[in-house]
């Protein structure tokens, strides 16, 4: 089987809101056929990154990796040996003497085994390694800061707890690899499978539209039965979706039997950004016919709600906005007014969303419902909001002490759910994390179940600039829960991470959920996007789905709401960054089939 080359690297820091440290400072990949010319993967950005340690009292220390060293298990499998250090490259008190090691399947999921002792008294600089078939051992080779090389032979890389004796040899020699990705500081290589290396290809690249397929010949009795017939888009990975296309019939006679050559265009789903400046934390949802749209407003600095409402979702970008809800009608319900977002309940339409009753420090989630036969764009048809509480009753949340907000809801196999950002900031600012809970859907101001932490803001790209995870929203499909999150700071370096669990599972341990070690929506995802964030799913009429999210016009621009077709992978991944010309080629658009009319 032909074997491929792989590139195992960091990079050379950026400006900080281009690429930092925190970023650079992680495992990147590139793939080559000739062992020459390297391919970056994921948009030439970090896929495993270190997790942040924690303290007695919550809060994490931040850490990155450097010198990453790939390499091919003798027991299958993938290992690698990293040095990790502070955020910025320093040397790190809790990591001295030691190597970070790392195991993973597949080269896209890894698991942190942990740390491996060398040394009591060396800060670690360099770290190579091999496996001597003869000892059955593997050679952990490592540098201290006096460029003084030794070695350390290790049982297994999963046996982290035991001592080991480190011996002083010669400086090994260190594979030299040229390549001109930008930023980039080579490390080493490995051989892997063909079969690997379209993996990989697949999950951390995007497809791109390289066939479109349309029946040859139909035989049909009517208009309506042709414009049914839709394209087969294929695409590079070999992922498929099926497309609306817009047929030629103007000289078709469906009243005369004959046989036909008609021609048409394949409608091309994909809309420009912006759809709305200033809007954040964008929702979409379709009820009763319509569609209605909702987001934070940074237009009043976040005091007021209002909901566009159309009968497409193009038509939400010039449709006219109505109040629902601001910062002055309740007396309890005040300033910040963040994330709305629409949920349908036992068939009841609600309105999750955090508010305030005066300072940040009180951001509370609330649940607003439409009354009985009431319109959504009537502020007087929604009733009276109330605080999301706990099973028994009490707050959620200590007031003045801990916010809660962004709370999304779906159900899963039976039971209702919830999961929301939540941030306790005295006596100590532990930063935002995930929380999961079942809910009660006759009350759903009430959970169901005890708050579950789900996730920390733990590694570099979550934990840029400030320890946020935020923003969750679910997707089911094929037997399996989606959940993505944004993270880091709301400006340019805001991104979308992902978590996943198999159907079966209890969602309320999580130790089920598996969490992508690098963000899968960035800055650098779609040109002239900056700080993507915050985003929901929506379903259209054709059951594709939408991804509706904020981005800036610009580094430093007005977060504005962006909607993007989520593709799904040949591995039932989702993409969310899928520029037009690689949703639909615009040489491939134009199709023509031959139809038999009878009567």
């Amino acid at each position: 089987m032909k074997k491929q080359k792989l590139l195992c690297y960091t990079r050379n820091p950026m400006d900080e809101m281009v690429y930092s440290r925190k970023l650079a400072y992680s495992m990147h990949l590139a793939i080559s056929e000739d062992g020459i010319t390297y391919n970056p993967l994921n948009n030439n950005l970090g896929i495993l990154y270190a997790k942040a340690t924690a303290n007695p009292d919550g809060t994490l220390n931040a850490k990155s990796l450097k010198q990453p060293y790939l390499m091919n298990l003798t027991e299958g499998g993938y290992g690698v040996l990293a040095i990790r250090t502070l955020p910025a490259g320093e040397d790190d008190e809790e990591s001295k003497g030691c190597i970070l090691v790392f195991k993973s399947k597949d080269l896209i999921q890894y698991e942190e085994v942990g740390l491996l002792q060398v040394s009591a008294d060396d800060y670690i600089h360099d770290v190579l390694c091999r496996y001597d078939e003869e000892q059955q051992r593997y050679l952990v080779q490592w540098k201290n800061g006096s460029d003084q090389w030794y070695q350390t032979q290790v049982d297994s890389l999963d046996c982290l707890d035991k001592t080991y004796d480190s011996v002083s040899i010669p400086s090994p020699s260190i594979e030299e690899i040229h390549t001109d990705i930008e930023g980039c500081v080579s490390r080493n290589t490995i051989e892997i499978t063909e079969e690997a290396s379209k993996k990989i290809i697949n999950r951390l690249t995007n497809p791109k539209n390289c066939t479109i397929l349309v029946p040859k010949e139909i035989t049909v009795a009517s208009k309506e039965e042709v414009m049914d017939v839709k394209a087969e888009a294929i695409y590079t990975d070999g992922s498929k979706v099926l497309k609306s296309v817009d047929w030629n019939l103007d000289n078709i006679d469906f009243s005369i039997p004959g046989t036909y050559s008609v021609t048409g265009r394949v409608k091309s789903d994909y809309h420009c950004f912006p759809l709305a400046v200033n809007r954040a934390d964008p929702n979409i949802i379709k009820w009763k016919g319509f569609y209605y749209f909702i987001a934070t407003n940074d237009t009043d600095n976040n005091h007021t709600l209002y909901i566009r409402k159309s009968d497409s979702i193009p038509g939400l970008e010039e449709a006219e906005e109505l109040l629902i809800l601001d910062s002055d009608t309740y007396s309890d319900i005040r300033n910040l007014l963040w994330a709305p977002e629409f949920h349908i309940i036992d068939n009841e339409l609600y309105i999750f969303f955090a508010a305030t009753t005066g300072e940040f420090f009180y951001e509370e989630a609330h649940v607003m419902k439409l009354k009985q036969g009431g319109s959504p764009t009537n502020k007087m048809d929604w009733e009276r909001p109330r605080r999301v509480v706990r099973k028994d009753g009490s707050d959620l949340c200590k007031a003045g002490e801990v916010i809660s907000l962004d709370m999304t809801y779906f159900e899963w196999q039976g039971d209702a759910y919830v999961v929301w950002s939540q941030r306790q900031f005295l006596p100590v600012d532990q930063g935002a994390w995930l929380y999961i809970a079942k809910l009660n859907k006759e009350n759903p101001w009430m959970l169901n179940s005890d708050p579950v932490v789900l996730a920390k803001p733990e590694y570099g790209w979550e934990n840029n600039h400030t320890f946020v995870s935020e923003g969750p929203y679910a997707i089911i499909r094929n037997k399996k829960l989606f959940l993505t999150y944004s993270a880091s700071a709301v400006d340019a370096t805001y991104v979308v991470g992902l978590m996943e669990i198999e159907e079966g599972l209890d969602l309320l341990q999580p130790k089920n959920w598996s969490r992508v070690n690098f963000p899968i929506l960035t800055s650098h995802s779609v040109k002239g996007e900056y700080g993507t964030g915050h985003n929901s799913y929506v379903i259209d009429d054709e059951n594709n789905l939408w991804n509706v999210y904020h981005a800036r016009i610009g580094v430093d621009g007005p977060r504005s709401t962006g909607i993007r077709r989520v593709h799904f992978n040949s591995e039932g991944y989702p993409v969310l960054d899928l520029s037009e010309e690689d949703n639909l080629m615009k040489e491939l658009r134009d199709v023509k089939m031959n139809i038999t009319v009878k009567l």
